[in-house]
């Protein structure tokens, strides 16, 4: 290479002020959201990572029921809380417990809330009044049921007294009868679910175009058959959402249990939720397992419905 060539190409060559400039640009990018994000990631840190760790930690510690760490314990908790006779028992019921609340949650809110979306009299006053167990407390729902299921004055009993659904007063318990306390449950527990689910599903909703009932209208489909051709299809986001929402709060529910039954008659009632409240009573150590054992299910909860629910083609 002659100097003159020499000369030209470093005449053309870019100073290395300038080459590094584009990097330190896409790094500042990069880096700017967090600004913005970065007290969020904090918070969620600290509100949801350190207590995960510390259940995690305590569940192989042995902790004395004053709170007091005694040493490891290694697996120890988790043996005991394995050999506990009614541990097969309330992961059963837990089970049952979320699939049949959320379940029947979803099936009922889907015609709430086309229901909802049709215009009719009086629309507005019963969407305000479904709002009604949404705004409420829990608990203070959770009671006024225990009352109205109350063996000789609840409201629930004396009428179905009346219409010869229910014997003698003195006699009828729904909520002391193993066989009647946990439907009770679910059942107040779907009431509590419905007005998240069925808005959740009533914005979906308003999101499909009318263009296409009116080209399916065209086409000779009938209403069923534009319902389960475009309105379900098009809900999908909607209600895997709110069904991931109510998986999650459904299994760790406690107040309406708790408030309601304590978990009784024995265990018949009681959730792995339940529990493992009832557990920290006597052994803190063996609670922290319960826990885990509850984030592994919630988990595996979520898992199984984001797969079975195909959750990535909504995100493509």
């Amino acid at each position: 290479m002659s100097h003159s060539t020499a000369v030209q190409s470093l005449g053309h060559a870019a100073p290395p002020s300038r080459r590094r400039r584009p990097i330190v640009l896409r790094v500042a990018r990069t880096l700017t959201p967090l600004l913005w994000i970065g007290p969020s990631i904090a918070l969620i840190g600290f509100a949801v990572g350190w207590p995960v760790y510390s259940m995690f930690r305590t569940s192989f510690l042995k902790v004395s029921s004053f709170g007091l760490v005694e040493g490891g314990n290694g697996g120890a908790n988790f043996t005991k809380l394995f050999n506990e006779p009614q541990f097969a028992s309330i992961i059963e019921r837990s089970v049952i417990w979320v699939v049949s609340v959320v379940v029947i949650t979803t099936v009922i809110s889907l015609g709430l809330a086309q229901m909802f979306h049709k215009r009719f009299p009086g629309r507005r006053i019963t969407r305000w009044a479904l709002i009604a167990p949404w705004a409420a407390s829990v608990l203070m729902t959770a009671i006024v049921f225990k009352w109205m299921l109350s063996p000789t004055s609840g409201l629930i009993n004396v009428v179905g007294h009346h219409l010869g659904l229910v014997g003698s007063l003195d006699r009828a318990d729904p909520l002391g009868v193993a066989s009647t306390s946990f439907p009770w449950l679910i059942i107040v527990a779907i009431f509590v679910s419905l007005p998240f689910t069925t808005y959740a599903i009533l914005a979906g909703h308003n999101s499909i175009p009318g263009g296409l009932y009116e080209a399916a209208a065209v086409d000779g489909a009938s209403k069923w058959r534009a319902y389960w051709s475009i309105t379900l299809p098009l809900l999908r986001p909607a209600i895997v959402v709110a069904t991931l929402i109510n998986i999650m709060n459904v299994f760790n529910n406690f107040p309406i249990i708790w408030a309601m039954t304590h978990g009784q008659p024995g265990y018949s009632t009681a959730t792995t939720t339940v529990f493992m409240y009832i557990l920290k009573g006597s052994d803190i150590g063996e609670s922290a397992a319960m826990s885990v054992i509850n984030f592994g299910i919630v988990a595996i909860f979520t898992a199984v419905f984001l797969k079975v629910s195909g959750w990535k083609t909504e995100v493509e």
